[in-house]
């Protein structure tokens, strides 16, 4: 469980940045450039990325069931996640509908793709992880908007 929480930490601390520190990335990226900054996030990333499928994997072996999910939880789940790989390709797909009505289809079908696994499962290394999922992907969308907000962006 402790891998899982540092590669979370870690993983989201990264990824937090646009959210609550914009600035400091920004003058991060002024002083060392761009480019370092894209290697520093892409390494912090990637072993915080390893930490959580490790930690994730080890809490699987000895779950702690915080509740039994519904048996129709994991049918939902499944029709869930379709949309959301939807909304997760769309971000990628440059003039699509659905990236221009949206805007930022990926953290949408992030936000999709938690809740169903939340729904779908009952122990507490999926709460910690779909759900920190799900709070980052709606704190980042609204973080988005704002950001858009700002020089005027019109999405739709």
């Amino acid at each position: 469980m402790t891998a899982l929480m540092l590669g979370l930490l870690l993983f989201f601390s990264t990824h937090s940045t646009r959210i609550f520190a914009e600035d400091n990335r920004a003058q991060y990226i002024a002083h060392y450039g761009l480019a370092k900054w894209k290697l520093a996030y892409s390494l912090a990333s990637a072993i915080g990325l390893g930490l959580i499928v490790w930690g994730y994997g080890s809490a699987r072996l000895d779950p702690l069931v915080l509740w039994p999910p519904p048996l129709w939880t994991r049918q939902l789940a499944a029709v869930l996640t379709l949309p959301a790989f939807v909304l997760i390709a769309a971000a990628y797909v440059p003039g699509t509908r659905l990236r221009a009505k949206l805007g930022h289809p990926m953290v949408l079908g992030v936000q999709l793709w938690a809740l169903a696994h939340l729904l779908a499962n009952g122990t507490l290394a999926d709460l910690l992880l779909f759900g920190c999922f799900l709070v980052w992907a709606i704190a980042s969308f609204f973080a988005a908007r704002r950001r858009d907000r700002a020089p005027g962006v019109v999405r739709g």
